[in-house]
């Protein structure tokens, strides 16, 4: 199994719309593939505490789940599909203040077709999670005779 460089799970993301929106940053921190949500103005659900948005939160955690999910299973050469959620949990466990926050996510289990992924997003601490996501993922279902390989 062939493996991704940073360059190329950068180039990966950026082409997920919803990565430019939130702004989301690709890191490998202590050699761990690490996700950076820089603080953004537009990404405050609610102005008045001020707190993260909830489903801004959300969607970090989703990319960085598939965006897991592809590093550990580079896509073949040109296919362009992502993993798919099937189903996703998340626990929504703290305030998500107006700093930098990470998410890291562990593939836990990978069949054929799906994949079981859990993910932590944190600010201060990763000790002390804002949230926590599980999540199923339909892998992109690969084709050996249309390989040009």
């Amino acid at each position: 199994m062939s493996q991704m460089s940073h360059d190329d799970i950068k180039r990966i993301l950026e082409d997920m719309p919803y990565v430019q929106t939130l702004g989301i940053e690709p890191h490998f921190i202590d050699t761990k593939f690490t996700l950076i949500l820089p603080y953004k103005r537009e990404n405050i659900g609610n102005p008045t505490l001020p707190a993260l948005h909830g489903g801004g939160i959300g969607g970090f955690m989703e990319v960085a789940a598939i965006a897991q999910i592809m590093l550990e299973n580079p896509p073949k050469k040109n296919d362009a599909r992502f993993p798919k959620p099937i189903g996703i949990n998340i626990d929504y466990l703290r305030r998500g203040n107006p700093v930098l926050t990470y998410a890291r996510a562990q593939i836990f289990k990978k069949g054929s077709r799906v994949a079981n992924v859990r993910v932590r997003a944190w600010q201060d601490s990763f000790d002390t999670p804002i949230a926590a996501l599980t999540g199923h993922f339909l892998l992109a279902k690969l084709h050996a005779e249309n390989d040009d390989a």
